[in-house]
């Protein structure tokens, strides 16, 4: 059975930075895609950033430049390193998994406040 935690998450000011850890149980590389989504109190889950099997990855626009997708295969982990966070961007951040079926992780918060 697949599983996914996510670890990483914290309190951090404005301009901060944090890395998140996404720890499967399974070789990643049997994924399509893995990648990390957030939800923010009171709105929809949104999509992050991904890393496909390739290696190549994509991110939404409000993170470019800022957040970094990474995966370390040998210990099946991916991770997002963030950096000048906005106290806009407190969520909880969940990683995802597929391969012909999307495998969740149970989310770790993350808090942007002064």
């Amino acid at each position: 059975q697949v599983q996914l935690v996510e670890s990483g998450g914290g309190l951090v000011r404005p301009g901060g930075s944090l890395r998140l850890s996404c720890a499967a149980s399974v070789n990643i590389l049997r994924f399509n895609t893995m990648g990390w989504y957030r939800q923010a109190p009171g709105k929809q889950r949104e999509w992050v950033a991904t890393i496909f099997n390739s290696g190549n990855t994509a991110y939404a626009d409000s993170v470019k430049g800022r957040f970094t997708v990474s995966r370390d295969a040998a210990n099946n982990t991916m991770y997002l390193h963030m950096t000048s966070l906005k106290p806009e961007e407190t969520a909880v951040y969940y990683c995802r998994a597929y391969n012909s079926v999307f495998y969740w992780g149970q989310g770790t918060q993350v808090t942007v406040s002064s």
